[in-house]
């Protein structure tokens, strides 16, 4: 799919009459309220109905929930400004956009999105929109390079064992390379032993699906 047809169904979505759990509707981050996004409140109900109005398979719509890891980075940059004021940054795996538009809000000088899923970067593309920032998007797999930014920021991208065997050897090499990296992450099992070092730690409320406890204890990390 592309880029184009997911922000055409996600304009049209958040345009569509009617309510529903299944609908995604504009709201105030519960951790970071100074940033609205547009979240389905079952983002497995949204889900199922896009499948069966394409008649295929899509990626799971994991930029329609507000994840734990990218609250807790968001509120770090939003009350630490100085950390992306002026500077050029990546946010890697950004789903909905949450951190990227939380490091433009705090004054930096370039911001770039990045995700692979299509609606994702439409997400990241609606949801910049509505909070009246500017943030490029880059739907491209960047995990074999290196960031030629001075921020690289990722909220949530350790949260499966494959997944975190590509992510953590990215960001080392971007830290060697002089970049500033910065993980949120609410630890799903798959932090390195060592290897990272503790910025800062919040209480965030829960709101993505599946998880009993109301509220989670999220880390911001740094490459040693």
């Amino acid at each position: 799919m592309s880029t184009a047809t997911a922000l055409a169904d996600l304009e049209r979505e958040i345009t569509a009459p009617g309510a529903g759990p299944d609908r995604l509707r504009l709201v105030a981050t519960p951790f970071v309220p100074e940033v609205r996004l547009h979240l389905a409140e079952d983002a497995i109900l949204w889900w199922a109905r896009m499948e069966a109005a394409a008649g295929r398979s899509l990626p799971p719509p994991y930029w329609a929930s507000v994840w734990a890891g990218g609250q807790a980075l968001a509120r770090h940059l939003l009350d630490h400004p100085g950390i992306v004021a002026g500077r050029r940054v990546l946010d890697l795996g950004a789903g909905s956009g949450l951190v990227a538009i939380a490091a433009a809000l705090a004054g930096a000088a370039q911001v770039v999105a990045n995700d692979v899923d299509p609606y994702a970067v439409a997400a990241v593309t609606v949801n910049a929109r509505a909070n009246g920032v500017r943030v490029a998007v880059d739907g491209d797999d960047l995990l074999d390079g290196v960031a030629g930014v001075d921020v690289l920021v990722t909220g949530d991208a350790l949260y499966d064992a494959e997944l975190a065997a590509r992510v953590l050897p990215y960001l080392r090499r971007c830290a060697d390379r002089g970049v500033e990296v910065l993980v949120g992450d609410p630890d799903r099992g798959h932090l390195p032993p060592d290897g990272l070092e503790l910025v800062a730690s919040y209480p965030v409320p829960t709101t993505e699906p599946s998880v009993d406890s109301p509220v989670r204890r999220v880390q911001v990390l740094r490459p040693r």
